[in-house]
């Protein structure tokens, strides 16, 4: 069964992933991942859509700074699917200084709270999603706004106090809402 899901998974990608994009592992109950790499971010127009041909279930998408520790810049989105029980996770490398990603949403329903999120979170832009809307952040605060390192000293000093939000609009002009009722 599994040697059918490989090979199913090989040939939809074939088309438009060389075979060295497919890499293969297996842990030690013999259970297949495949880890696509095919680099750039348009590549999902053709593998969301094959993808979705096979009936893989998206389980999530994972939004990254490659450099976990924030010292370098550059930023991976990885989208993990179950394809009758063998998972695939298809990596793609995003643009340093226009990070942008086509949505799968077309094609798999669920991918699109994920979207938004790493949209509004991480300043990611999403291009042709059916629902651009942000989620929960308000408006007045950048797209961007998780990406920026704040200690967690600071956010738990900011708790009752203005301090939060000074690091947060730092060389912009507070909004009314977060200067407080004693202010």
């Amino acid at each position: 069964m599994k040697k059918n899901i490989i090979h199913s998974v090989t040939q939809a990608l074939s088309p438009f992933c060389d075979q060295d994009i497919v890499r293969w592992t297996y842990d030690v109950n013999d259970n297949a991942f495949a880890w696509i790499a095919p680099g750039s971010p348009d590549t999902l127009r053709t593998i969301a859509p094959a993808l979705a041909g096979l009936q893989a279930r998206l389980l999530t998408i994972t939004a990254y700074r490659r450099d976990k520790f924030g010292r370098a810049d550059g930023r991976e989105i990885a989208y993990h699917f179950d394809i009758d029980g063998v998972v695939a996770t298809v990596t793609v490398l995003l643009d340093d200084e226009f990070p942008r990603v086509p949505s799968i949403a077309h094609w798999f329903k669920n991918a699109g709270w994920n979207e938004r999120e790493f949209a509004e979170l991480y300043g990611i832009e999403i291009i042709d999603h059916p629902d651009p809307r942000r989620l929960f952040v308000d408006k007045d605060l950048d797209a961007d706004i998780l990406d920026r390192l704040i200690p967690l000293s600071t956010l738990m000093n900011g708790a009752s106090t203005t301090t939060l939000w000074e690091k947060v609009f730092a060389g912009k002009q507070m909004p009314e809402w977060a200067k407080g009722e004693l202010n």
